[in-house]
């Protein structure tokens, strides 16, 4: 039903019951009214129930923070209409039909049946979710927000007829009574906690982080038994950076190389909003995420998040303070290309990143002290050799830009040798990468090339 259509049928439904009203202050006609009233209580009630146009527009902001249609949107699908294979360390589940078809989606739950789901992994009929739908994470959403997000689901998407998939998982992860257990171990119910000594702001970007966007679904390490070792800043481990389908996922605490210490609260609003700064350009999944999610995020949001982010402390205590180191970009400047990967780095990087290792701010990132490539997990950067990458598609840049890959031209110890060139140089000080580690990164892409092609 479209906004107008709620509306006039909430104003008919007040013409109607003034109306009945009316006669029935008249004797003659009370047994009309009150017969007539009868047959119009559905609609009454119906109407009195129908959401306002602010809660629709609220839940269609959450929707868009918490990045539901990324997850329940296979490619070439029907937004929210489920489908997309979530691949996790113990199998693979499919994500949920969330439209409101009766039969296949969402459109048969009461809100209570709706809100089991979302924030207790419980769907209807007592069907058992798997985690990989951050349910852990949701379980701290406020309940207004909850009925938002139900109102905006029910109303403003358009059903769609699919059925989900069964997920293929590794026994015994298929048994679904198992769950039960795990949410008793893991689950923690309740809403976001609210800590008085900080400012708004604070607790604001705390409440995005931790509940509706779910950062730290990707960002929080996991556990034996695929729980997130925390879930706010309480753990030393929240955010601390993960790996995800074969990417490494920035860590986002206030590690001073690895982590977001050397950034300031305005170079975070300004990565979520533009998928660019100073510091670093988007790729990979990150790319989709500020594509689809955070560049919608009001500025008071983008805002209370990089507070957030800021007061979270760093998760490594041994780490120091990256330091630039001139002596890579005097070796390439001079045309000395002694040192193993220089001349790989000289004929396919240098031309955008610069033989300083500092790119261009905003285009091309730099490559010196940048987190990702001194991630202890070098996996992100064999993605991106290999494979190439696109910044993220915002409203705020003219068009997106794209790095190629040369997984086609370069063998797998050459691709090692230039990004272990990479992630030691210009203070880097990072680890160097095996010709193993690549190997296992171009075979794992080219397995889901594969199965996508096959698909």
């Amino acid at each position: 039903m479209s906004l107008a259509t709620r509306r006039f049928s909430a104003t008919a439904a007040a013409a109607v019951a003034g109306t009945i009203s009316a006669f029935a202050r008249r004797p003659l006609l009370g047994a009309a009214a009150a017969f007539a009233a009868l047959l119009l209580a559905p609609c009454l009630a119906a109407a009195a129930d129908a959401p306002g146009a602010a809660q629709i527009e609220r839940g269609r902001y959450l929707a868009k923070v918490a990045n539901c249609a990324a997850c329940h949107t296979s490619p070439g699908g029907a937004p929210f209409a489920g489908g997309l294979p979530l691949k996790t360390g113990v199998g693979t589940v499919y994500s949920t039909n969330i439209t409101p078809d009766a039969e296949s989606g969402i459109g048969a739950y009461t809100f209570e049946e709706f809100d089991r789901a979302l924030r207790e992994g419980v769907a209807k009929h007592g069907k058992r979710l798997y985690p990989a739908m951050p349910y852990p994470s949701y379980a701290r959403l406020a309940e207004p927000d909850v009925q938002a997000l139900y109102a905006y689901l029910r109303t403003e998407v358009k059903a769609v007829r699919q059925e989900t998939a069964e997920p293929e998982m590794r026994w015994p992860f298929g048994m679904r009574w198992l769950l039960r257990v795990w949410n008793w171990l893991f689950l923690e119910t309740g809403p976001a906690r609210n800590d008085a000594s900080q400012s708004a702001a604070w607790n604001r970007g705390a409440y995005l982080v931790q509940a509706v966007a779910h950062c730290g679904a990707c960002h929080t390490p996991r556990g034996a038994l695929m729980a997130e070792k925390g879930l706010d800043e309480r753990s030393r481990h929240f955010l601390a950076g993960a790996s995800v389908e074969g990417w490494a996922s920035t860590n986002l605490r206030g590690d001073p190389r690895t982590g977001l210490g050397s950034w300031s609260r305005e170079d975070i609003a300004e990565y979520l909003h533009t998928g660019r700064n100073a510091h670093a350009t988007s790729f990979g999944p990150m790319s989709e995420v500020i594509a689809s999610s955070t560049q919608f995020m009001s500025r008071p949001d983008l805002d209370a998040v990089a507070v957030y982010l800021k007061s979270v402390p760093g998760a490594r205590s041994d780490e120091t303070p990256y330091v630039y180191e001139a002596g890579t970009a005097d070796m390439l400047a001079q045309g000395r290309f002694d040192a193993t990967g220089a001349r790989q780095y000289a004929e396919f990087c240098m031309p955008c990143h610069g033989a300083n290792g500092k790119g261009f701010a905003r285009v091309f990132p730099p490559l010196a002290g940048n987190p990702t490539v001194v991630d202890p997990d070098p996996s992100s950067l064999a993605n991106l050799l290999l494979d190439g990458a696109v910044t993220a598609h915002v409203g705020t840049a003219a068009t997106d830009y794209h790095m190629p890959g040369y997984g086609w031209t370069l063998d797998n110890q050459e691709l090692a040798n230039v990004l272990t060139f990479i992630r030691t140089g210009w203070g880097n000080r990072a680890s160097p990468v095996t010709e193993g580690a690549v190997a296992a990164r171009r075979a794992e892409l080219d397995r889901r090339r594969d199965t996508a092609e096959r698909r």
